[in-house]
Protein backbone atom coordinates (compact mmCIF):
# COMPACT_ATOMS: atom_id res chain seq x y z
CA UNK A 1 0.00 0.00 0.00
CA UNK A 2 1.42 3.07 -1.16
CA UNK A 3 1.80 5.85 1.85
CA UNK A 4 0.99 9.73 0.89
CA UNK A 5 -1.67 12.24 -0.48
CA UNK A 6 -2.81 10.68 -4.28
CA UNK A 7 -2.78 13.44 -6.84
CA UNK A 8 -5.40 13.82 -8.89
CA UNK A 9 -6.21 15.50 -12.17
CA UNK A 10 -9.94 16.93 -12.88
CA UNK A 11 -11.08 18.36 -16.27
CA UNK A 12 -13.97 18.46 -18.92
CA UNK A 13 -14.88 15.90 -21.50
CA UNK A 14 -17.44 17.18 -23.99
CA UNK A 15 -20.53 15.16 -24.93
CA UNK A 16 -23.54 16.01 -26.42
CA UNK A 17 -22.41 19.99 -26.52
CA UNK A 18 -22.18 19.58 -23.13
CA UNK A 19 -19.16 19.41 -20.49
CA UNK A 20 -19.34 16.06 -18.14
CA UNK A 21 -16.56 16.64 -15.66
CA UNK A 22 -14.16 14.17 -14.11
CA UNK A 23 -11.50 13.85 -11.69
CA UNK A 24 -8.71 11.01 -12.36
CA UNK A 25 -6.75 10.06 -8.81
CA UNK A 26 -3.53 9.18 -9.20
CA UNK A 27 -1.30 9.54 -12.69
CA UNK A 28 -0.31 6.07 -14.31
CA UNK A 29 -0.57 2.62 -13.72
CA UNK A 30 1.99 -0.46 -12.95
CA UNK A 31 2.33 -2.70 -15.81
CA UNK A 32 -0.48 -4.53 -16.28
CA UNK A 33 -2.99 -2.74 -13.90
CA UNK A 34 -5.67 -1.07 -16.26
CA UNK A 35 -7.31 1.95 -14.36
CA UNK A 36 -10.81 1.38 -12.34
CA UNK A 37 -13.52 3.85 -13.72
CA UNK A 38 -16.29 4.28 -11.34
CA UNK A 39 -20.11 4.69 -12.47
CA UNK A 40 -22.48 6.25 -9.86
CA UNK A 41 -26.04 5.53 -8.82
CA UNK A 42 -28.82 7.64 -8.72
CA UNK A 43 -29.80 7.99 -11.70
CA UNK A 44 -28.81 11.35 -10.66
CA UNK A 45 -26.81 10.91 -7.53
CA UNK A 46 -23.30 12.31 -8.54
CA UNK A 47 -19.84 10.54 -7.57
CA UNK A 48 -18.78 11.89 -4.19
CA UNK A 49 -20.30 8.61 -1.96
CA UNK A 50 -18.16 6.88 -3.91
CA UNK A 51 -15.25 8.53 -3.52
CA UNK A 52 -13.76 6.40 -0.73
CA UNK A 53 -13.12 3.83 -3.36
CA UNK A 54 -9.95 6.24 -4.72
CA UNK A 55 -7.90 4.06 -1.54
CA UNK A 56 -7.93 1.31 -4.84
CA UNK A 57 -5.28 4.11 -6.46
CA UNK A 58 -2.67 3.50 -3.78
CA UNK A 59 -2.10 -0.23 -5.36
CA UNK A 60 -0.35 1.40 -8.31
CA UNK A 61 -3.32 2.42 -10.75
CA UNK A 62 -5.52 5.32 -11.49
CA UNK A 63 -9.42 5.11 -10.04
CA UNK A 64 -11.60 7.59 -12.56
CA UNK A 65 -14.77 9.27 -11.47
CA UNK A 66 -16.78 10.99 -13.36
CA UNK A 67 -20.60 13.18 -13.34
CA UNK A 68 -23.10 11.44 -15.44
CA UNK A 69 -24.75 14.67 -17.41
CA UNK A 70 -27.39 16.37 -15.50
CA UNK A 71 -25.63 16.37 -11.56
CA UNK A 72 -22.93 17.16 -9.75
CA UNK A 73 -19.92 18.82 -11.00
CA UNK A 74 -20.90 18.46 -14.64
CA UNK A 75 -23.62 20.46 -16.68
CA UNK A 76 -27.26 20.47 -15.72
CA UNK A 77 -29.16 21.29 -18.76
CA UNK A 78 -33.34 21.04 -18.47
CA UNK A 79 -34.17 18.49 -21.34
CA UNK A 80 -35.80 15.36 -20.22
CA UNK A 81 -34.97 13.90 -23.36
CA UNK A 82 -31.28 13.39 -22.50
CA UNK A 83 -32.30 11.07 -19.71
CA UNK A 84 -32.30 7.74 -21.23
CA UNK A 85 -29.85 4.31 -20.96
CA UNK A 86 -28.36 5.32 -24.92
CA UNK A 87 -27.28 8.19 -23.94
CA UNK A 88 -25.70 7.16 -20.85
CA UNK A 89 -24.30 5.09 -22.74
CA UNK A 90 -22.88 6.81 -25.34
CA UNK A 91 -21.49 9.38 -22.58
CA UNK A 92 -19.48 6.47 -20.85
CA UNK A 93 -17.82 6.00 -24.55
CA UNK A 94 -16.62 9.69 -25.14
CA UNK A 95 -15.57 9.43 -21.46
CA UNK A 96 -13.16 6.76 -22.38
CA UNK A 97 -12.31 8.03 -25.65
CA UNK A 98 -11.37 11.53 -24.29
CA UNK A 99 -9.35 9.89 -21.37
CA UNK A 100 -7.38 7.84 -23.66
CA UNK A 101 -8.39 4.85 -21.62
CA UNK A 102 -8.57 1.65 -24.15
CA UNK A 103 -8.73 -1.06 -21.65
CA UNK A 104 -9.98 -0.63 -18.14
CA UNK A 105 -12.23 -2.40 -14.86
CA UNK A 106 -15.45 -1.24 -14.62
CA UNK A 107 -17.11 -0.79 -11.67
CA UNK A 108 -20.75 0.46 -10.98
CA UNK A 109 -22.84 0.53 -8.56
CA UNK A 110 -26.67 0.52 -8.06
CA UNK A 111 -27.56 2.64 -11.20
CA UNK A 112 -24.15 2.22 -12.42
CA UNK A 113 -24.20 -1.49 -12.37
CA UNK A 114 -26.75 -1.50 -14.96
CA UNK A 115 -24.87 0.82 -17.06
CA UNK A 116 -21.92 -1.00 -16.57
CA UNK A 117 -23.73 -4.36 -17.57
CA UNK A 118 -25.52 -2.65 -20.69
CA UNK A 119 -22.06 -1.61 -21.75
CA UNK A 120 -20.48 -4.93 -21.39
CA UNK A 121 -23.06 -6.68 -23.88
CA UNK A 122 -21.92 -3.64 -26.24
CA UNK A 123 -18.37 -3.26 -25.82
CA UNK A 124 -16.52 -6.51 -24.07
CA UNK A 125 -13.10 -5.50 -25.60
CA UNK A 126 -12.99 -2.04 -23.66
CA UNK A 127 -13.32 -4.10 -20.53
CA UNK A 128 -10.70 -5.94 -18.51
CA UNK A 129 -13.68 -6.92 -15.70
CA UNK A 130 -16.41 -5.12 -14.63
CA UNK A 131 -17.88 -4.94 -10.75
CA UNK A 132 -21.58 -5.08 -10.25
CA UNK A 133 -21.94 -3.33 -6.86
CA UNK A 134 -25.40 -3.98 -5.34
CA UNK A 135 -27.32 -3.26 -9.12
CA UNK A 136 -30.50 -5.11 -10.61
CA UNK A 137 -30.71 -7.11 -13.75
CA UNK A 138 -34.13 -6.34 -14.07
CA UNK A 139 -36.37 -3.30 -12.66
CA UNK A 140 -39.15 -5.67 -12.69
CA UNK A 141 -37.45 -7.65 -9.86
CA UNK A 142 -36.51 -4.31 -8.46
CA UNK A 143 -39.17 -3.22 -7.89
CA UNK A 144 -40.85 -6.46 -6.37
CA UNK A 145 -38.26 -6.58 -3.97
CA UNK A 146 -38.23 -3.11 -3.26
CA UNK A 147 -42.20 -2.78 -2.37
CA UNK A 148 -41.60 -6.45 -0.19
CA UNK A 149 -38.86 -4.33 1.90
CA UNK A 150 -41.46 -1.63 2.26
CA UNK A 151 -44.15 -3.82 3.81
CA UNK A 152 -41.89 -4.34 6.24
CA UNK A 153 -41.77 -0.96 7.62
CA UNK A 154 -43.76 0.17 10.62
CA UNK A 155 -47.41 1.10 9.92
CA UNK A 156 -47.06 5.04 9.87
CA UNK A 157 -44.55 5.26 7.43
CA UNK A 158 -46.14 3.53 4.93
CA UNK A 159 -49.23 5.05 5.52
CA UNK A 160 -47.15 8.58 4.80
CA UNK A 161 -45.34 6.93 1.94
CA UNK A 162 -49.40 5.63 0.60
CA UNK A 163 -50.81 9.10 0.99
CA UNK A 164 -48.92 11.21 -0.91
CA UNK A 165 -47.75 8.69 -3.98
CA UNK A 166 -51.76 8.68 -4.35
CA UNK A 167 -51.80 12.40 -4.52
CA UNK A 168 -48.96 13.36 -6.11
CA UNK A 169 -46.96 14.79 -3.07
CA UNK A 170 -43.89 13.04 -2.98
CA UNK A 171 -41.86 16.27 -2.96
CA UNK A 172 -43.22 16.81 0.54
CA UNK A 173 -41.40 16.79 3.19
CA UNK A 174 -43.32 14.08 5.18
CA UNK A 175 -42.54 11.85 1.93
CA UNK A 176 -39.18 12.58 1.92
CA UNK A 177 -38.77 11.55 5.56
CA UNK A 178 -40.71 8.53 5.29
CA UNK A 179 -38.35 7.51 2.63
CA UNK A 180 -35.21 7.98 5.04
CA UNK A 181 -36.68 5.21 7.32
CA UNK A 182 -36.57 3.24 4.14
CA UNK A 183 -33.25 4.50 3.44
CA UNK A 184 -31.56 3.72 6.98
CA UNK A 185 -32.47 0.16 6.81
CA UNK A 186 -31.82 -0.74 3.46
CA UNK A 187 -29.36 1.80 1.51
CA UNK A 188 -26.79 2.52 4.52
CA UNK A 189 -26.96 1.61 8.06
CA UNK A 190 -24.33 3.72 9.63
CA UNK A 191 -25.42 5.94 11.91
CA UNK A 192 -24.15 8.57 11.17
CA UNK A 193 -23.97 8.89 7.74
CA UNK A 194 -20.63 9.45 6.60
CA UNK A 195 -19.66 12.93 4.90
CA UNK A 196 -19.47 11.26 1.11
CA UNK A 197 -23.02 9.98 1.28
CA UNK A 198 -24.54 13.11 2.91
CA UNK A 199 -22.91 15.39 0.47
CA UNK A 200 -24.61 13.07 -2.48
CA UNK A 201 -27.91 12.80 -0.63
CA UNK A 202 -28.03 16.27 -0.72
CA UNK A 203 -27.37 17.01 -4.74
CA UNK A 204 -29.55 14.67 -5.40
CA UNK A 205 -32.42 16.06 -3.02
CA UNK A 206 -31.44 19.48 -4.72
CA UNK A 207 -31.76 18.46 -7.92
CA UNK A 208 -33.90 15.58 -8.41
CA UNK A 209 -34.74 15.90 -12.39
CA UNK A 210 -32.86 12.79 -13.82
CA UNK A 211 -33.58 10.71 -10.72
CA UNK A 212 -37.34 11.25 -11.54
CA UNK A 213 -37.31 11.07 -15.02
CA UNK A 214 -35.62 7.87 -15.01
CA UNK A 215 -36.23 5.80 -12.28
CA UNK A 216 -39.87 7.99 -10.75
CA UNK A 217 -40.44 9.19 -7.05
CA UNK A 218 -38.84 6.91 -4.50
CA UNK A 219 -36.65 3.50 -4.83
CA UNK A 220 -39.89 1.70 -4.97
CA UNK A 221 -42.26 3.94 -7.10
CA UNK A 222 -40.52 3.52 -10.28
CA UNK A 223 -42.09 5.38 -13.16
CA UNK A 224 -39.47 6.60 -15.27
CA UNK A 225 -38.01 5.73 -18.32
CA UNK A 226 -35.81 2.46 -16.73
CA UNK A 227 -39.39 1.30 -15.37
CA UNK A 228 -39.12 -1.71 -18.06
CA UNK A 229 -35.51 -2.19 -18.56
CA UNK A 230 -34.47 -6.34 -18.33
CA UNK A 231 -31.31 -7.70 -19.43
CA UNK A 232 -32.42 -11.47 -17.84
CA UNK A 233 -32.59 -12.49 -21.31
CA UNK A 234 -29.65 -10.80 -22.53
CA UNK A 235 -27.04 -11.18 -19.39
CA UNK A 236 -26.03 -14.89 -20.16
CA UNK A 237 -24.12 -13.71 -23.67
CA UNK A 238 -21.94 -11.41 -21.35
CA UNK A 239 -18.40 -12.55 -21.42
CA UNK A 240 -16.55 -10.39 -19.27
CA UNK A 241 -14.57 -11.50 -15.91
CA UNK A 242 -17.97 -10.19 -13.66
CA UNK A 243 -17.50 -9.84 -9.40
CA UNK A 244 -21.25 -8.99 -8.31
CA UNK A 245 -21.06 -7.47 -4.68
CA UNK A 246 -24.13 -6.62 -2.24
CA UNK A 247 -25.11 -6.40 1.77
CA UNK A 248 -26.99 -8.66 3.29
CA UNK A 249 -29.61 -5.69 4.17
CA UNK A 250 -29.13 -4.29 0.47
CA UNK A 251 -32.51 -2.65 -1.04
CA UNK A 252 -30.52 -4.92 -4.16
CA UNK A 253 -31.49 -8.02 -2.10
CA UNK A 254 -29.97 -10.72 -2.14
CA UNK A 255 -32.55 -11.97 -4.45
CA UNK A 256 -31.68 -9.42 -6.76
CA UNK A 257 -27.72 -10.14 -6.52
CA UNK A 258 -28.22 -13.85 -7.04
CA UNK A 259 -29.81 -13.30 -9.98
CA UNK A 260 -26.92 -11.43 -11.35
CA UNK A 261 -24.78 -13.82 -10.36
CA UNK A 262 -26.61 -16.73 -11.98
CA UNK A 263 -27.32 -15.28 -15.07
CA UNK A 264 -23.32 -14.12 -16.06
CA UNK A 265 -21.55 -17.35 -16.54
CA UNK A 266 -18.67 -17.58 -14.21
CA UNK A 267 -19.31 -14.68 -11.94
CA UNK A 268 -18.13 -14.37 -8.63
CA UNK A 269 -20.57 -13.11 -5.92
CA UNK A 270 -19.69 -11.67 -2.33
CA UNK A 271 -22.50 -10.71 -0.17
CA UNK A 272 -21.36 -8.30 3.20
CA UNK A 273 -22.88 -9.22 6.12
CA UNK A 274 -22.83 -6.36 7.87
CA UNK A 275 -23.76 -3.76 5.06
CA UNK A 276 -26.49 -2.58 2.97
CA UNK A 277 -26.12 -1.00 -0.29
CA UNK A 278 -23.21 1.22 0.90
CA UNK A 279 -20.83 -1.81 1.33
CA UNK A 280 -18.10 0.29 0.43
CA UNK A 281 -18.80 2.72 2.99
CA UNK A 282 -20.03 0.47 5.49
CA UNK A 283 -17.01 -2.24 5.30
CA UNK A 284 -15.05 -0.17 3.40
CA UNK A 285 -11.81 -1.84 3.98
CA UNK A 286 -13.02 -5.60 3.31
CA UNK A 287 -14.81 -3.74 0.08
CA UNK A 288 -11.73 -2.52 -0.98
CA UNK A 289 -9.56 -5.59 -0.75
CA UNK A 290 -12.09 -7.57 -2.11
CA UNK A 291 -12.24 -5.52 -5.21
CA UNK A 292 -8.49 -5.35 -5.24
CA UNK A 293 -8.29 -9.05 -5.17
CA UNK A 294 -10.47 -9.77 -7.68
CA UNK A 295 -8.45 -7.12 -10.15
CA UNK A 296 -5.51 -8.89 -9.43
CA UNK A 297 -6.37 -12.34 -10.18
CA UNK A 298 -8.00 -11.20 -13.33
CA UNK A 299 -4.86 -9.21 -14.73
CA UNK A 300 -2.46 -12.44 -13.49
CA UNK A 301 -5.05 -14.43 -16.04
CA UNK A 302 -4.43 -11.91 -18.53
CA UNK A 303 -0.94 -11.90 -18.47
CA UNK A 304 -0.85 -16.03 -18.43
CA UNK A 305 -3.13 -16.06 -21.41
CA UNK A 306 -1.01 -13.48 -23.30
CA UNK A 307 2.42 -15.72 -22.62
CA UNK A 308 0.60 -18.66 -23.97
CA UNK A 309 -0.93 -16.67 -27.23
Amino acid sequence: MRAGALPAVEGFVPVDGHRVWYRAVGTSEDAGQPPVVVLHGGPGMPHDYLVPLSALARTGRRVIFYDQLGCGNSDQPADPSLWTMERHLRELAAVLRALDLSRVHLLGHSWGGMLAMEYALRAPAALASVVVASAPASMPQWTVEANRLRRALPADVQAVLDGHESAGTTDDPAYVAAMLVYYRRHVCRLDPWPEPLNQAMTKLFENPAVYQAMNGPSEFCVTGSLKDWDLVTRLPSLRVPTLVTSGRHDEATPAIAGTVHRLIRGSEWVLFEHSAHMAHLEESYRYNAVIERFMKRVEAEMIELKEVS
